[in-house]
């Protein structure tokens, strides 16, 4: 269940011990690539580097907060019948900006992350939160929780982003001016390199060993 509390008067804000429960619940309670297991395809498929995991990482985050933020807006005015079409509207328009933005800023990273881009529309962790907690509270608490759950698989990517890169390519952050504007911030270390680790098996092997641990980590307590 969500720290985020239900049918909440409109525009209040969330106290600091609320606020706090609901970044915990995103970041590892919660947390949507190692709890949930949603948003599989691109966390497996786009984390082959860490500026791409930090590039979709980003642009999932700002999807997610502002959808939750757009969706609690309307959540009275869309009836039982339509609400699923009605969100799927708003995701595909918020997803859409990021992605004509990034485009037109970030055309490099934008030519790398290519369908992972639009197909965030599709991941289930976005129109699970809008049908699940944002359409049935007040904007504030659903623009944290989106920044919280969003936060959380930002977090995932990339720590599977620099582990994939540094394991199985032997660099960390090549190609960083892509998201960074640096013409370069890169750790090279290639001579040990295991090659599996870039390739798809690796991402799901490495998952695998996150969620060990932190099954693992829980088991201690």
């Amino acid at each position: 269940m969500s720290a985020v509390p239900l049918d909440s008067s409109p525009f209040t804000l969330p106290d600091r011990a609320e606020a706090a429960a609901t970044l915990e619940a995103g970041l590892w309670s919660q947390n949507v690539g190692l709890v949930q297991l949603l948003g599989l395809c691109p966390l497996l498929a786009v984390s082959s580097t860490a500026v791409n995991a930090l590039g979709l990482g980003l642009a999932t985050l700002l999807a997610l907060t502002a959808t939750n933020t757009a969706i609690a807006l309307i959540r009275r005015l869309t009836s039982a019948e339509v609400r699923i079409p009605a969100f799927v509207m708003v995701i595909a328009a918020v997803v859409t900006s990021i992605e004509l933005a990034m485009h037109a800023f970030l055309p490099a990273l934008h030519a790398v992350l290519g369908i992972f881009l639009p197909l965030i529309v599709t991941n289930c962790a976005i129109l699970g939160r809008a049908e699940a907690l944002a359409s049935r509270t007040d904007p504030a608490r659903a623009a944290l929780d989106g920044f919280a759950m969003g936060l959380g698989f930002l977090g995932v990517l990339l720590i599977l982003g620099l582990l994939r890169e540094g394991i199985g390519q032997g660099s960390l952050f090549a190609d960083a001016g892509r998201l960074l504007g640096l013409p370069r911030l890169e750790l090279d270390f290639s001579s040990h390199r295991f090659l599996i680790a870039a390739l798809p098996p690796g991402a799901f092997v490495l998952l695998g060993l996150l969620i060990a641990a932190r099954q693992a980590s829980l088991n201690r307590r």
